[in-house]
């Protein structure tokens, strides 16, 4: 979510090459493609819900209120909805420790079982403890269940890492503090977005008004923390964590 949709198709669309398209959703949101896959959604933040720019996962779920009552159920929270939109239902929700993602039921992207296995996305969640986040998300979400299309949980390197038909689709840390007054040690789920070259991206950013938060070097390439031309965190690695 953005406060100038048009300020954040530009940067995004300068900094990792994204263009865009609409939806059904209206003018105030579009659906941004690296190549022929979509990624991303764009959508104007409105005022009244006084809340930062920010990315935001949303977890596909075959009924938006049998999750939502167990987001509940679990002494996490359903801040907004379930809502009601003309293509599904959604809700937004935050965990125990106040990690913000939401929740989906309805239309997919076209051709979701293809798009899915290379769209240029993955998933970080920076929690306070990741096997107690693993326990939470898995009951909210029936991850590591007999459903099909589920994901692997593993452990590894000191992460639960979570993948779909072998492709890395989450890797989940220990260590946050929710008052903690830097946001890469508080509690929440940071996007990352593989490019072919981290400097060149960052380097892009940089030149239309983005900022580094900080660098990383990691056993599967570079990582790069930056904030776009609002404020908005985001992370660039090397594609070879493509999903």
């Amino acid at each position: 979510m953005a406060s100038d949709l048009q300020h954040a198709q530009d940067f995004y669309a300068a900094v990792l090459g994204w263009r865009y398209r609409s939806t059904e959703f209206g003018h105030s949101y579009s659906l941004a493609l690296s190549g022929n896959s979509p990624v991303a959604g764009i959508g104007i933040l409105e005022p009244a819900l006084r809340a930062p720019v920010g990315w935001t996962p949303y977890f596909a779920v075959s009924d938006v209120n049998e999750t939502a009552a167990r987001i509940r159920e679990r002494s996490a929270t359903v801040a907004v909805g379930p809502l009601s939109f003309s293509v599904g239902r959604g809700a937004l929700a935050a965990d125990r420790d106040g990690a913000v993602f939401g929740i989906w039921e309805g239309e997919l992207i076209p051709d979701w079982l293809t798009w899915r296995k290379s769209a240029p996305a993955w998933l970080r969640l920076r929690t306070r403890d990741a096997f107690e986040a693993a326990i939470f998300y898995g009951q909210v979400l029936d991850w590591a269940s007999d459903r099909a299309g589920c994901c692997q949980v593993d452990y590894e390197e000191d992460e639960v890492v979570l993948r779909q038909e072998g492709h890395v689709v989450a890797r989940l840390s220990s260590g946050a503090a929710e008052a903690a007054p830097e946001p890469m040690i508080q509690p929440r789920w940071h996007v990352h977005f593989p490019v072919t070259d981290v400097e060149a991206t960052v380097q892009a950013a940089l030149h239309h008004g983005g900022s580094v938060v900080t660098r990383r070097s990691t056993p599967r390439g570079p990582e790069v923390t930056l904030h776009d031309a609002e404020g908005c965190l985001f992370n660039v690695t090397t594609r070879t964590e493509a999903v």
